[in-house]
């Protein structure tokens, strides 16, 4: 006998889960805010955020928001243990630190950054909580809604690999040039100016906000 679709009885509702994300953010944001990356290696995988102090004329919005407190990402990741996507248990590394590590490297590449107008903030989720990690990105990129994010994209993107540089540049390598595997890219791209324009519009609406 068919059973008649409803639904609602498919819909999960929890006030408790919800209850939780919010704890973690709140647990996040007060977290310290450490220079990129930060002075120590350190074992776990979790969530972070980077933030830009500097004075581009990209990010100037951005420059008046952190001066004086760090209150709106750049750009939200997340750095998952060994493992993580095919449910295999992994012995304990320094994803987390990796992931910054590697951030630390795309900026210092870049010909119209200074690693020194960043820092970053991270929460280490371990044991059971790591199965928090993805939702607790989404909830800070939800947010946030960071520029690099959200508007720029492409910060995040690695090497593709010998064979595979047909692709495009990401908005941000054009933005932001000197990755020298992504110089090898030959794909069809926006124009500079597109992407700045789009940066504009961002920054134009937030303000609003």
């Amino acid at each position: 006998m068919q059973i008649p679709f409803d639904r609602s009885k498919h819909v999960f509702h929890s006030d408790a889960f919800s209850e939780i994300i919010k704890d973690t953010i709140r647990f996040f944001n007060g977290t310290p805010v450490h220079l990129l990356p930060p002075p120590e290696n350190f074992i776990g995988a979790g969530v972070y955020a980077l933030y830009y102090i500097g004075e581009s004329p990209y990010y100037k919005h951005l420059y008046e928001l952190n001066r004086l407190n760090f209150v709106q990402p750049i750009y939200v990741g997340k750095a998952v243990p060994r493992g993580w996507r095919q449910a295999r248990a992994q012995e304990a590394s320094n994803e987390l630190f990796s992931r910054l590590s590697d951030h630390h490297n795309s900026i210092s590449q870049a010909t119209n950054l200074r690693i020194e107008d960043f820092r970053c903030r991270f929460m280490i989720l371990e044991d059971a909580s790591v199965d928090l990690i993805g939702t607790v990105e989404a909830a800070l990129i939800r947010q946030y809604t960071p520029v690099w994010n959200s508007c720029i994209d492409g910060f995040g993107n690695h090497d593709p690999g010998s064979g595979r540089y047909d692709q495009a540049k990401s908005d941000w390598d054009i933005l932001h040039p000197g990755r020298k595997w992504a110089e090898r890219l030959r794909g069809n791209h926006p124009a500079e100016t597109e992407i700045i324009a789009k940066a504009e519009s961002y920054f134009r609406t937030d303000e609003q906000h």
